[in-house]
Parts: structure tokens; sequence; C-alpha cells
């Protein structure tokens, strides 16, 4: 077996550090002994330990342990995830459990047995391994809020400031917020800007998209699973919610599941415990729960279509984001903030938007709201040659004014007569004929994926996909 694991022994008498050394080093992959406590520093910046096994008492006659305690939080000073194993005198165990106290993880009295101690120090290798893990997905958690908060809120409107007031008084709260809105329209943003305004904001964000999780699998997902619950359960896996614990849940397309699952969702978010699949135990979870929907309100309080008693539990705080034709204002400042964009994501120079171009997509409906805009100004910034983005840069004319209105080049009738998807003159490549039936569809529906994959059979998971191929 391969050995693993740094240790530092730092005791004064010679006799336990070569024996200690010599038992250690058959176990671990390093054993470094020092007979200095001030020397602690020094070995601590050369090497990064997983263990250090520290004598609580040095130099003849002292057994008061207040030289250990010192010496413990000038460790814990230079590295406060330090695992830290006392060695105490036989019937000092009183002043061991003061170490803890102080952040001592154990302690090994003297005279030690050999396996107590190899014991001892696989558990804390093994901590330290956790600790090490548990930090650096902090950290990346922490790279990941810093990044959507790159992504702010944009524009000045006044249904947008009054988003944002909503968004600074419910964040420092544990409230239950539903965030309504058509596809594209940014629910998700703002779901990211109330966990980064929270109190929870160096714990995790988890998103999940509830459209894309299978019925059959919701459980499992969701609560997660034991091994050998069902057939393809090869390991334990934790569900969603417990992953998410101590942060925050976004549950975006809650308007999708079906009654029977609403239920289940509505026990989990009344008793605050999950259950996962084959166990008989149920675990506490502590999650601040954000959902989202593309649901009109009439049918959200539609009760054949959603469980009221959940809506309820769901909307504590309700936001609703309005959609990008309502807020004209917004739209110059979205623009420019994506021109720059995928300017520099295509290494193009900066342009700006002439005041032809600028007049036509503030006077434009925008299906598909920011989303479609984004979209269709990374496609001007790689097509157009000009000084200057021009309205014809952004193909305003082949993109409905609202749901299904669709102008055509070239039309391809069904046997009822019935109009079918848009072919490009001369040009039957069936990879540009999936992207533009793909792109059509989504424009047609306003960006909705339920419809959409319904009208080209597919399923949401297969349409995301596709989307992700083409790079919608």
């Amino acid at each position: 077996m391969e050995k693993r694991g740094a240790i530092l022994i730092v005791d004064d008498d010679e006799d336990i550090l070569v024996a200690g050394k010599l038992l250690l080093k058959r176990h671990f992959a390093e054993v470094v002994t020092i007979n200095q406590p001030n020397q602690i520093a020094a070995s601590m910046r050369k090497i990064n330990f997983d263990a250090i096994l520290l004598d609580m008492n040095f130099g003849p006659g002292q057994s008061s342990g207040e030289e250990g305690f010192y010496w413990l939080g000038e460790i814990l000073k230079i590295d406060p995830e330090a695992v830290v194993i006392m060695i105490t005198a036989h019937g000092g165990v009183n002043i061991a459990v003061e170490a803890m106290k102080m952040g001592a993880t154990d302690f090994v009295s003297k005279p030690w047995q050999n396996e107590k101690v190899v014991a001892t120090l696989s558990a804390a290798v093994k901590l330290r391994t956790t600790r090490n893990k548990a930090a650096t997905l902090k950290q990346a958690n922490r790279t990941l809020v810093e990044d959507s908060g790159s992504q702010q809120i944009i524009g000045k409107s006044d249904a947008l400031k009054e988003i944002q007031s909503m968004i600074e008084r419910t964040a420092p709260t544990d409230a239950n917020v539903l965030i309504l809105g058509e596809n594209g329209t940014g629910k998700e943003l703002v779901a990211r800007e109330l966990h980064r305004l929270s109190d929870r904001s160096d714990e995790i964000f988890l998103s999940v998209d509830m459209g894309t999780v299978s019925e059959s699998l919701f459980d499992s997902e969701l609560f997660g699973h034991k091994k050998g619950s069902f057939t393809d359960a090869k390991d334990d896996r934790v569900g969603r919610f417990q992953a998410a614990s101590g942060g925050t849940l976004f549950l975006d397309e809650i308007g999708n599941l079906p009654l029977h699952l609403q239920a289940k969702l509505l026990t989990v978010l009344e008793q605050r415990h999950v259950t996962p699949v084959g166990s008989n135990q149920s675990v506490p979870i502590d999650v601040r729960v954000i959902a989202a929907t593309n649901l009109p309100q009439e049918q959200l309080n539609d009760e054949d279509r959603f469980r009221q008693d959940l809506l309820f539990r769901l909307n504590t705080v309700e936001i609703s984001v309005p959609p990008l034709r309502e807020r004209p204002e917004d739209i110059e400042e979205i623009a420019n903030h994506y021109i720059r964009l995928y300017c520099r994501k295509y290494d193009r120079e900066l342009k700006s938007l002439s005041p032809e171009a600028l007049t036509a997509i503030k006077a434009y409906a925008w299906p598909g709201n920011v989303r479609a805009l984004r979209h269709a100004i990374e496609r001007a910034v790689i097509l157009s040659q000009d000084k200057y983005f021009k309205p014809g840069d952004f193909a305003l004319e082949e993109q409905p004014a609202s749901a299904g209105e669709v102008k055509n080049k070239l039309s391809v009738r069904t046997e009822n007569g019935g109009e079918e998807f848009i072919l490009p003159d001369g040009d039957l490549n069936l990879e540009k004929m999936e992207y533009l039936m793909i792109e059509r569809s989504l424009k047609k529906h306003r960006y909705n994926i339920s419809h959409a994959a319904k009208e080209l059979g597919l399923t949401r998971a297969a349409l995301y996909r596709r989307m992700e191929k083409h790079g919608f």
C-alpha cells in the first residue's frame, strides 16, 4: 500500500523522537523530528504537515502543560486547519482535554502503545485530507460566487431598481424566494445576487434545473441514495439538498414538476429532512431555497397545475422579472456590456452601435429577452465588417416580434399545408439545418425550453445537449 502523509514530531526527549520516527516511517511517507519547539515555524514553512505530534512539556521538571498550550496556539496561528496530536505524560488527561478545547485534535499518553499511535495518526491524516478538500471546495465556491458577482444585473430602469431593492431587503434573511419571469430574463442572476448578499455567501450556491431531472431519478438526484438501493447505485450518493446544506439551493423551472413530485418536495421543505433512497434514517438539511419558473401567474395559481400549499411554501417573497420589451431603456447598457465581452472573447476591435442600430434594437420586442439579445450581439461581433454595428448585423427581420410569429425566406410545407422550417437557399447541410430548426423553434416559443423541445420531438435534456453543441 502506498504510504501517505507527512508527520512532524516535536519533543525534547531524543528517545521519543528516535522511537517515533522508526515506528512511523513504516506507515507514513515522511516523518520529521525536532527537539526544540522554536523550530516549528521553520519546519512548517518547508513542509505542509498532515499531522503534528506535540509534547505538552519541554525541559526537566515541567508538568503544567503551559508550554504545550503556547506552542499549540502558535501552530494554529500559522495554520488554523493544522491537525495537532498532544503528547502527555501518564495521568495528564485533564491537561490534554484543555488542549483539545484550544484546538488540538487528539492526544496520546507516554509511554505510548505503538498500535494506538499509528491508528491515531492515520485518522489524523484522513482528517487533514478532508479539511483540505473542504477548504478547496470552499475556495472554489468563493471564486464562483465572485465570478457570478461580476455578472451583475445590468440596467437602470425603475423595474430593475425595484428588483434590486427587494433583493437587498430579502437577501439577509433565510426566507424562501420565488422568482417569476419569461425565459431569458435573468432569473438565475437574481438568485445568485440573493445568495451573494446573504449570510450564506461563503457557502455553496447549487443550481438544479428541475426540467432535466427525470421522474425515475427524482428522489436519488435530490435526496441521495445508498449503495445497492437500485441497479445502478454502485456507491453512496449525496443528494442536491445535502450537497447544498449550509448554502443556497436554486430550483429552476420548478413549474415543470408533476404534481406527485411537488408533494415530495413540499414534504422536505416542511420537515427540513431528507431520506436517501435505500436508507431508513433521515438526514437534517440546512438550505435556503430559491425557486424560479416561467409559468404565467394564472397557471401558477391553477391547482391542477401547481400545488397551492407548495406555492405558499416557496413564495414567502415573490420577485417578478419583467421581459426586456417592457424595459427598453436597459437595452443599450446590456448591449454595450455584451459587445465588450464578445470583442474580448473573439479578439475583435471594440466598436460601437450606430444610431440606427441602437434605435432598431431598442424598438425590437426581443422574444427570448436578454438571452436572445446576447446571442444577437455575439453573432454581430463575429460577422460585422463595418466600423460600427448596423441594424442588418442583428438580423432582426428574421426574428419574431411575439410568440408564434416567424418570417421565412423559404418555407417547406407538410402534408396538411403547415409551415415547417427555414431552409437557406442551396444549402442542405444537416448540421446547419438542425441549428436553424432549433433556433427557429426557440424563437417561436420565446425560448420556452419545454415547448420548443415538444415541437422538435425531443426531451428537454436532449434539446439542452443540442443547444450546447451549437453554442446557444
